[in-house]
């Protein structure tokens, strides 16, 4: 039993390793290209679309809604990012259903890598929309003693994220493991319909808090409170 995929090594030569982490990532991300080509090749406007197409227009639809709700007031401009983001960890966990498929969010260098694009997306989107100055007077809220407090939450709801992905789907996958063991045939099933349920509910966390992060830093100025500003409905052109 591997506590990470980063155990399996598939290719060495001297420090340069080839491990399932790497494999599978790569895997999932074929699998998404691929799809996507697939689907949107043939996309039109008709009354009579394909089940694909429907079904694609469901997912993009729900996504902007709910980064609508996060309090993103444009929600398109941010599609592309936290998109991306919860259909590579909702694929990636839903992939697990195949044998011997090792979901890279079990490795902790994964989790750490899709939490960094998050932080670094913060400031991004910060800066974007309100300016180099008031994103930086935004640290000092609500009096500049506040600074090093701002600064150290700023990372550890970062490592937090990280963590708390790493750490469930990790512990998913070991009590799989352990029940593969002890009961072969019943036990593994159950726990395999449960861990699909765990690894979309940690996919759409990880997605909400992303839009959460980056809508403080986008709505927020010098004279708002923390609370973030209710949804606003999506307009026939954003949509």
């Amino acid at each position: 039993m591997h506590i990470s995929p980063d155990e399996i090594i598939y290719w060495q030569y001297g420090f340069i390793k080839l491990n399932a982490t790497l494999v599978f990532t790569w895997a999932v991300m074929l699998v998404l290209v691929i799809s996507a080509y697939l689907i949107t090749r043939k996309l039109n406007r008709k009354v009579h679309r394909s089940r694909w197409q429907n079904g694609l227009e469901i997912i993009v639809i729900t996504i902007m809604q709910q980064i609508a709700e996060a309090g993103l007031a444009k929600p398109k401009q941010y599609m592309g990012f936290l998109g991306t983001l919860f259909l590579f960890i909702a694929m990636t966990n839903l992939l697990t259903i195949i044998p011997n498929f090792e979901p890279p969010t079990g490795s902790l260098s994964t989790t750490v890598a899709l939490a960094f694009c998050v932080f670094i997306s913060v400031p991004f989107y910060g800066i974007k929309n309100k300016g180099l100055k008031e994103y930086l007077l935004s640290y000092t809220q609500p009096t500049l003693f506040m600074l090093p407090f701002n600064i150290i939450g700023e990372l550890s709801r970062t490592l937090a994220l990280a963590v708390r992905l790493f750490g469930n789907m990790m512990s998913g996958a070991m009590i799989i493991a352990i029940l593969l063991v002890i009961s072969p045939l019943i036990f593994p099933v159950i726990m395999s319909i449960l861990g699909l349920l765990t690894g979309m509910v940690q996919a759409y966390i990880f997605f909400v808090l992303a839009s959460v992060y980056i809508a403080a830093a986008s709505v927020i100025n010098k004279h708002q409170s923390l609370t973030l500003h209710p949804p606003k409905p999506m307009t026939p052109k954003e949509k």
